[in-house]
């Protein structure tokens, strides 16, 4: 308006006789005059109304990147209670508010962006405009309340301090919060779904592996038994004989209630590790030691430098690792085939293998047999095993912090190895 009357009192000035004057001498002028005064008023409105709109569409189009920024971050995340702690935070980065807090019906508990918001926004507030379903915009003291819908549905309330956003994006904002949580939630529930599944098939699994590796030791424990029982005038070697069956099938039977009790113990996250500074070649004595009974037909060869540095480990837990590997080699080798046992340096990483000269793994099954109750497609039907030995292993040198993988060829045998950080 100021415009328009500045522009015309110049054309009065400027371009009317007598120039340079603010008279009017022709009473033809005050029509033009005024036909310029309303001509000046009307474009300098429509010229305001399209600046306004302008700026109306820019601070739209900036919201709309804000609100599709803000919506990536949301999905990011599928775990419930991580997003909660995330979102008043998410929001204040890309709105360019000062504060935020959420509450959720469900939970009946709000989330502040930082401990200011909790005076800023009262959790009593919050859960009024939860239940009213209906949001409370403050220009004044530049504070929003919106209620987060799914659907007709209220499941909580946002609040804002230092806001201008529109009421529309408030609304979006609002209901990509609540689309959010209910994505994450149902993420969430179908995981656990899954993980029961999951669950309640190694269950199963696990329970068909064991009691068919469970009748072979008792089969020959139980004829053992009875003919002892049914014979005691037998000869001493064959008494010896025999409690030397029943003795070597308990020791079996014990191995693998031992390796089930693992297999759960893992799947819970229950197993307990000692970790202690210890020489790689203690674990490899160790073992040794064990498994002189599956090691007896085979020539070993050890090749440990004393010049390793030590590595922090339980010894029990790395012992039955290496256990596990002469165990495998020793069933799946050719009586007088060498086993090769070998530790090395390589990157900061104690390295140690066990090579046997046995049928070797096909390239596909070579990250297959690392997976619980796998077994060997061309030796399941030879050699016995419930497939727990090797996930088992696995599991115990990942919570070490290190990597354990095999290196094959069909027809000449296989080089299992695992590392470990050294100290």
């Amino acid at each position: 308006m100021v415009t328009a009357i500045l522009a015309t009192v110049a054309y009065n000035y400027f371009f009317l006789p007598p120039l340079f004057r603010f008279t009017i001498a022709d009473p033809q002028n005050w029509i033009a005059l005024f036909a310029f005064l309303v001509t000046a008023v009307v474009a300098s409105q429509l010229s305001e109304r399209a600046r306004r709109g302008m700026l109306y569409a820019d601070q739209r189009r900036r919201e709309v990147e804000r609100l599709y920024s803000f919506s990536q971050q949301l999905w990011l995340s599928e775990n419930v209670f991580e997003l909660l702690n995330v979102i008043p935070k998410h929001i204040v980065d890309s709105f360019d508010v000062s504060g935020a807090a959420l509450y959720l019906e469900g939970k009946q508990e709000a989330y502040f962006f930082d401990e200011a918001g909790r005076s800023l926004f009262p959790i009593d507030e919050l859960k009024a405009i939860s239940d009213r379903g209906e949001p409370v915009l403050d220009r004044e003291h530049r504070t929003c309340y919106m209620p987060l819908r799914m659907g007709v549905r209220t499941v909580g309330a946002l609040g804002l301090a230092g806001c201008d956003l529109s009421r529309e994006s408030l609304e979006a904002i609002g209901s990509l919060v609540a689309i959010s949580i209910e994505r994450a939630n149902t993420v969430e529930k179908l995981s656990r779904s899954e993980a029961a599944r999951e669950s309640d098939r190694l269950r199963s699994v696990l329970l068909d592996s064991v009691t068919h590796e469970f009748r072979t030791p008792l089969t020959a424990i139980k004829a053992s038994a009875e003919t002892l029982l049914s014979e005691p005038e037998l000869e001493k070697p064959q008494r010896n004989d025999l409690l030397q069956v029943i003795n070597e099938e308990s020791d079996r039977l014990n191995r693998l209630v031992g390796e089930a009790g693992e297999v759960a113990q893992l799947d819970s996250h229950q197993l307990q590790f000692r970790f202690e500074t210890h020489e790689i070649r203690e674990a490899i004595d160790a073992a040794l030691k064990s498994s002189q009974q599956v090691l007896r037909r085979h020539p070993l060869e050890v090749m440990v430098p004393e010049t390793l540095p030590p590595v922090r480990m339980d010894l029990e837990r790395i012992t039955e690792v290496i256990v596990h590997l002469l165990d495998n080699a020793g069933k799946y080798s050719p009586s007088d085939t060498p086993i090769h046992i070998t530790a090395e340096l390589r990157d900061s990483e104690v390295v140690t293998s066990v090579a046997d000269h046995g049928p070797g793994v096909d390239q596909m099954e070579q990250e297959m047999i690392f997976e619980k109750f796998y077994r060997g497609r061309d030796q399941r039907m030879i050699i016995q095993g419930t497939g727990m030995g090797l996930p088992i292993v696995r599991a115990i040198v990942e919570l070490h912090g290190g990597k354990i993988g095999v290196t094959s060829q069909v027809g000449r045998g296989s080089l299992f190895y695992f590392s470990l950080p050294a100290a």
